[in-house]
């Protein structure tokens, strides 16, 4: 069972996410003082008293929705109202109630969830509008996120709002975490969606709709997966100062904690260098990776349509070789069971132990195939190897003279390594040590 769910809900620019922040004690939220910077829901983990739960942020609720956007933003907050044990109803305490507060207290009260009203932004005992008392939604905490006073005290509310059969948290340890990367419109949110099997993440038209990177698990096959859906990630030279910069350090800080990064391509284009470096920020984290070709469903197909592309996208992906092509459509579904079969190949892979006496006789015998080349006429000896690691498998060699031997020889040593024992999906990495 899930751990209870406290959700954070009222219109935008209340404070939410900056109290999301404090609570969960890391910045996972964007904050910013523009309106409707959080869109999806967004997740972490809290405990307080020795009691966990589950935070949860949402966009901030507009009585009057001026495009799709803010109206799917306030499908999102509903849904996790919907879905929550407990809710934080966040007001500005310097401003007062207004009619968009009235608005979400009307939510609320047709919920029947318990709340808790959030008194933001107290910095000073001044700053308290003591009008919010007629919002009549229960307990009144003042608070101030920047300077963490009132924290402990809507903590303890909490706390005691939970329910009492305190569920045990799902163990995370065997879930596959999978990072959705690629270009802005290319259809990620599209994916994760139809992988999920709900709305779980906005989708748009407009590019550059996902700003926060966005957890949620799902299973398939009897298999856990944690998808994570992220923000588009521009050219360097296009990337607006502010909230989409942050939006950019979000997917590649998801990038950091995955275990499989697949990056979505539009099969409906030609592949751009703007994916091979995106693909590029999983490569060189070490990570597993898949590539989704998407929208293929609209694609003016032929007998090597499919061919050709993956042969134009490989030249664009040549550094790694090793990452598995999977032509889907999110529209459709077509081909998303191969996608999650990929990815989980991926990462057994990208965890994967070789005993030492196999790795040591694959390397000799690449050895004696292909000697390294002497050092001004001295041999240079190849001793043992091992592997050291995992995530992503890397494999150390001792060697009589390591300075001396040339990168394209430890490539060979890493080719050999991967025909012998596959990792495809993985990159592996082969560490020359000196021994005296």
């Amino acid at each position: 069972m899930a751990r209870p769910l406290v959700a954070i809900v009222g219109r935008p620019n209340v404070g939410k996410s900056a109290l999301f922040n404090r609570i969960s004690r890391a910045r996972v939220s964007i904050v910013d003082d523009t309106p409707g910077i959080t869109r999806d829901r967004v997740y972490a983990q809290a405990e307080w008293c020795g009691r966990a739960f589950t935070l949860v942020d949402t966009g901030g609720i507009e009585a009057y929705p001026g495009n799709s956007i803010a109206a799917q933003t306030r499908k999102q907050a509903q849904m996790a109202i919907e879905q929550a044990d407990v809710v934080l109803f966040v007001v500005d305490a310097r401003v007062g109630v207004t009619s968009e507060d009235d608005e979400v207290a009307d939510i609320l009260r047709k919920s029947g969830k318990p709340v808790i009203v959030v008194a933001s932004k107290v910095d000073d005992p001044s700053h308290m509008d003591y009008g919010l008392h007629s919002l009549g939604l229960g307990e009144l905490v003042p608070t101030s996120a920047v300077h963490g006073s009132g924290i402990g005290d809507l903590l303890d509310a909490v706390v005691q709002s939970l329910p009492d059969d305190e569920a045990e948290p799902a163990p995370d340890d065997d879930a596959i975490r999978v990072a959705v990367i690629g270009r802005p419109n290319v259809g990620k949110s599209s994916l994760v969606n139809r992988i999920l099997g709900e709305e779980r993440s906005i989708v748009s038209e407009v590019p550059g709709t996902t700003r926060d990177a966005v957890d949620a698990v799902c299973e398939f096959g009897g298999d856990r997966y944690i998808i994570v859906d992220t923000a588009g990630i521009r050219r360097r030279g296009r990337i607006d100062v502010g909230i989409e910069k942050y939006s950019v350090l979000r997917a590649l800080g998801a990038i950091e904690r995955c275990d499989v990064a697949v990056t979505v391509v539009d099969g409906t284009e030609q592949p751009s260098a703007q994916d091979t470096r995106i693909a590029g920020y999983a490569h060189e984290a070490g990570k597993a990776a898949v590539v989704a070709v998407n929208k293929w469903d609209v694609v003016d197909r032929g007998d090597t349509t499919a061919r050709e592309f993956e042969r134009t996208l490989r030249t664009f992906l040549d550094f790694m070789p090793y990452a598995p092509v999977v032509f889907v459509s999110a529209l459709t579904g077509r081909r998303i069971g191969k996608l999650l079969e990929t990815v989980k190949s991926s990462a057994a892979q990208h965890r994967r132990r070789v005993q030492t006496a196999m790795v040591n006789r694959v390397v000799q015998d690449a050895v004696l195939r292909n000697p390294p080349p002497p050092d001004r006429g001295r041999e240079i000896r190849v001793y043992y190897a091992t592997q050291v690691s995992t995530k992503p498998p890397r494999f150390a060699v001792w060697v009589s003279r390591s300075e001396s031997i040339h990168f394209s020889y430890r490539r060979y040593l890493e080719n050999a390594l991967r025909e012998a024992f596959d990792f495809s999906g993985t990159p592996i990495e082969v560490l020359l040590k000196q021994r005296d």
